[in-house]
C-alpha cells in the first residue's frame, strides 16, 4: 500500500470480530508472506517479527474460522512448512477485494481530507 517516504493519504480496512479478535492488513500481508515463501517462520521474518508472533497470528486466523487458513507440517527429515488453504485463498482474496472497494468508496472524501491538511514539514 504505502512505504514510509509515501505520505499520501489512504484507508486501512480492519474488521473486528467480537469480542477480541482482528483481521486486517497486516495478517493478510503475513498469508502473502506464508504463500510466497511456504514458511510461517520465513513470512515472520520477512515482517520483522519472531517465529512465535507469527505462529500466534496463524493460530489466531485459524481460530476465527470453520475452516484452516493455513496449513502447517511440522518439522523431520524433510522441514516443515507451511501453506496458505483453500479457504485462506479465498479469504485473502475477498479481504483485498473489500480494501479496493472500501478505498474507491473513500476517494472523494480522501481527497478533500488530502486538500484540507496541513502540510509535513
Amino acid at each position: 500500500m504505502s512505504t514510509s517516504s509515501d505520505t499520501t493519504l489512504h484507508p486501512v480496512l480492519r474488521i473486528d470480530f467480537p469480542p477480541d479478535q482482528r483481521l486486517g492488513h497486516g495478517k493478510m500481508q503475513l498469508l502473502e508472506l506464508i504463500r510466497e515463501t511456504g514458511s510461517i517462520s520465513a513470512a515472520g521474518r520477512a515482517m520483522d517479527m519472531s517465529y512465535r508472533r507469527a505462529w500466534l497470528l496463524v493460530d489466531e486466523m485459524n481460530r476465527m474460522f470453520n475452516q484452516p487458513v493455513v496449513e502447517s507440517q511440522r518439522g523431520g527429515k524433510q522441514g516443515g512448512g507451511a501453506e496458505v488453504s483453500a479457504f485462506g485463498e479465498e479469504l485473502l482474496s475477498r479481504f483485498r477485494a473489500l480494501e479496493r472497494r472500501f478505498a474507491a468508496l473513500a476517494a472523494d472524501d480522501l481527497d478533500w481530507l488530502e486538500r484540507n491538511r496541513r502540510a509535513i514539514s
